[in-house]
């Protein structure tokens, strides 16, 4: 961890685009709330094979606009260089300054992969095409990727995405703080250096968390979701206690050397607020690199 403990913290929010007018109400009221804490940025979704890209440029530009730095998601597949352009050009003239580089996934039914396949190739592109006007954010895999062939592959994908442009990075959510360090541990001895803020998933619901989980490939600790299933149908209960755990993860993995944290909101304000203040985050240095 010796080498996440030389960046300074930052703290961030991500969002969906919603698909309705109330929906969008919702996200205002959430996006006032949430920039009560003064985060270094929110971060904004992209649907797969940039399904939801018009509603994603939408959100991102409201959303900056209104103060608070705002990332938007961009994933390749499905999508030409000329529509990646196209985007970057919108995004670099509202002055945004970061992105989100990821390879997404294929909506079914879609054919053709696009010209990109990798994260690492977007990741370059934008780079060839942009120099640079934008930080780029990656994803990284502590308990490793579902596709990942082995443990090593997964490792040696993430180092090609530093080696192709990355600044930073934000983890997939995960409740075992091990896997984060441990994971960290094998990227000092590899070289790589970069900041990789862990992703934080609040506990809400729990057949939604599983759900979700399957998807990405998050492991939930057996003694979590064997109390999870015992609360039954008691959402306070499931609140109280999910609250309780990603709040003490948090602290860990904030003591440890994390260099800082990134909520998935699931454009919810008070589950997300809530571990905040548990945290007792205050007045803290922006972000530096």
């Amino acid at each position: 961890m010796e080498t996440q403990k030389q960046f300074k913290r930052r703290f961030s929010f991500e969002f969906f685009p919603p698909k309705t007018d109330k929906g969008w109400e919702k996200l205002q009221g959430v996006r006032n709330t949430l920039a009560e804490v003064d985060p270094d940025f929110f971060s904004v979704t992209f649907g797969a094979g940039g399904s939801t890209r018009d509603r994603t440029v939408q959100t991102v530009l409201d959303l900056h606009k209104r103060g608070v730095s705002t990332a938007p998601h961009l994933s390749c597949v499905g999508a030409t260089r000329d529509s990646i352009a196209e985007l970057l050009d919108v995004y670099r003239d509202n002055g945004i300054n970061r992105i989100v580089a990821l390879r997404g996934d294929m909506p079914s039914g879609m054919g053709a992969a696009g010209e990109l396949r990798y994260a690492n190739e977007l990741v370059s592109f934008i780079r060839e095409y942009s120099g640079d006007t934008f930080n780029i954010e990656v994803a990284a895999y502590p308990e490793f990727h579902p596709q990942a062939r082995t443990a090593e592959d997964d490792l040696k994908n993430f180092a090609r995405k530093v080696e192709a442009g990355a600044n930073s990075a934000i983890t997939q959510y995960f409740f075992n703080a091990d896997s984060y360090f441990y994971f960290i541990d094998r990227l000092e001895k590899m070289g790589v250096t970069i900041p990789v803020v862990p992703g934080i998933m609040p506990i809400v619901n729990f057949s939604n968390l599983t759900r979700f989980s399957d998807m990405c490939g998050a492991e939930i600790p057996r003694w979590i979701r064997k109390q999870l299933e015992a609360y039954g149908d008691d959402s306070d209960s499931i609140r109280k206690f999910g609250e309780e755990v990603v709040t003490e993860m948090c602290a860990k993995l904030l003591a440890a050397g994390a260099p800082g944290l990134h909520f998935y909101t699931l454009n919810q304000a008070e589950p997300s607020q809530s571990i905040w203040k548990n945290l007792g985050i205050g007045e803290r240095e922006k972000i530096a690199f």
